[in-house]
């Protein structure tokens, strides 16, 4: 009797899975499509280009990019210009020395009242001035042009300096835009990476479905794997467009579309120390030359306004031509003149105070831009420290996260794991990749930094630092 149960057992249960195996081969195509099926459009017509077109996309490299900003970044161009501005300045001052003309022309009635009421009759006439030329020519005002003139060059060393600054800032964002759009590329492969793998798991669901011996749970979450990899390939794309118009705002060409990178995220060993790169940051920072010469040109400043009671010496002369007729008479008059202003003692006092103030505040300004730059390296050294101490803890991720993923892709190809375990298997090698390129990135973005906050390129050749000419 048990026996004959036993085999009614056997028997039920052959009907159900042969059920459940035959119910497996009736798959609703438009619910559980082919992988192919459901990869994100694109457009194919697109990416036919005419040979020699303009459309045609060109490689481009860091070099390149760091040429194009510097040619065409509108900063550089407006510090440009004010270095232009303050040259011409210079030669304003400069122009005290130079001889100043004048000419005038004119005709005036005249009524002489006074000695009409005298003599008793109206004197009345015309006064014709046929013209008048003047020439002046200062000769000395003791010092004053020459400590204005002074300033002057000092502004124009500085507008030379903020342009510099201006340069280094530019190359630094074009750098790390680069280096960004470089990041962008090598996350889309990684998901497209995924894409291919999730399509794996999905095929392989679908067929231990079909043959019955997964339920179709496991078919819904690789699909649903599918799907969101495949949003995050879409996102990936689109993250490189961002990454490009970042790039071309920074090198001042913002329709400058068509072009792939050239280059690849890597690793360059820069060893410099901390107490090299200030040391270079010293001799080569711009805003540290800036500093210095914003105290000097306070100092000369102050010793402008000691001079605001100083007179001018200068030489006049004069010929006119007119009378009662254009030409009945004519003059003229040659002198030498010390000219004294007109001192309000309060005024050029507190002037003086005023100048010794400034003085001392870019004293101090000078001190917290020193300070600042000292902060500035120091913050960019110990980043760029971390970021290459993370590498390899970052690649040894990678290693350890592929072997576990080949490890569950293996096991569930022989209906061994799960579906749950071979999803976390591949988001944890997904995560290790992003993990490991954005610790390349944030190296690399690192290295341009410390570059910006001392103010030189750094080149590695062999273990051994170089600075860029």
């Amino acid at each position: 009797m048990n026996k004959k149960i036993f085999i009614l057992i056997l028997f039920c249960l052959s009907i159900d899975y042969t059920c459940y195996a035959e119910s497996g081969n009736k798959l609703n195509p438009f619910e559980f499509p082919n992988s192919n099926q459901v990869l994100p459009t694109t457009n194919t017509d697109a990416q036919y280009i005419i040979s020699g077109s303009v459309e045609k996309n060109i490689d481009i490299t860091l070099d390149n990019c760091i040429k194009i900003a510097l040619g065409n970044n509108p900063q550089i161009n407006a510090a440009f210009q004010d270095i232009l501005a303050a040259d011409a300045r210079i030669k304003q001052v400069w122009s005290n020395y130079f001889p100043t003309f004048s000419w005038q022309t004119g005709y005036t009635r005249l009524r002489q009242l006074q000695l009409s009421d005298a003599l008793g009759e109206n004197l009345e006439f015309n006064y014709f001035l046929l013209g008048q030329i003047s020439l002046q020519q200062m000769l000395y005002d003791f010092g004053v042009t020459q400590n204005q003139a002074t300033i002057r060059k000092l502004d124009y060393e500085s507008y030379k300096k903020s342009f510099e600054a201006i340069v280094n800032n530019v190359i630094y964002q074009t750098k790390d835009a680069y280096f960004n759009l470089l990041y962008t590329y090598e996350n889309k492969r990684v998901a497209q990476d995924t894409v291919r793998k999730f399509e794996l798991f999905y095929n392989q669901a679908k067929a231990f479905y079909k043959s019955g011996m997964n339920p179709k749970v496991d078919v819904t979450i690789a699909e649903t794997n599918l799907s969101n990899a495949k949003l995050k390939l879409i996102q990936a794309d689109n993250a490189i467009n961002l990454a490009k118009a970042r790039l071309n705002n920074i090198m001042g060409v913002p329709y400058l579309e068509k072009y792939n990178p050239c280059d690849k995220l890597e690793f360059m060993p820069i060893n410099i120390t901390f107490d090299e790169s200030i040391a270079i940051a010293r001799e080569s920072r711009p805003e540290l030359k800036q500093a210095e010469i914003k105290v000097e040109t306070a100092n000369q400043t102050l010793k402008l306004a000691k001079k605001s009671f100083l007179p001018t010496l200068s030489f006049e002369s004069q010929f006119q031509r007119g009378g009662k007729s254009w030409d009945s008479n004519y003059g003229f008059n040659i002198g030498g003149y010390l000219t004294f202003p007109t001192i309000n003692t309060m005024l050029v006092k507190n002037e003086i105070k005023e100048a010794r103030f400034l003085y001392d505040k870019e004293l101090a300004n000078a001190i917290n831009t020193q300070n600042n730059i000292y902060l500035e390296i120091q913050n960019a050294y110990l980043t760029l420290a971390e970021k290459r101490n993370q590498l390899p803890v970052s690649i040894i991720q990678v290693k350890q996260a592929k072997e576990n993923y080949d490890l569950s892709y293996g096991r569930y190809r022989v209906g061994e794991g799960s579906p749950t375990e071979l999803k976390d298997a591949e988001n944890t090698y997904e995560q290790a990749q992003l993990t490991y390129y954005t610790s390349l990135y944030q190296y690399n973005s690192a290295k341009a930094e410390l570059e910006r906050a001392i103010g030189k390129n750094l080149v590695s050749c062999d273990n051994e630092v170089f600075l860029e000419k």
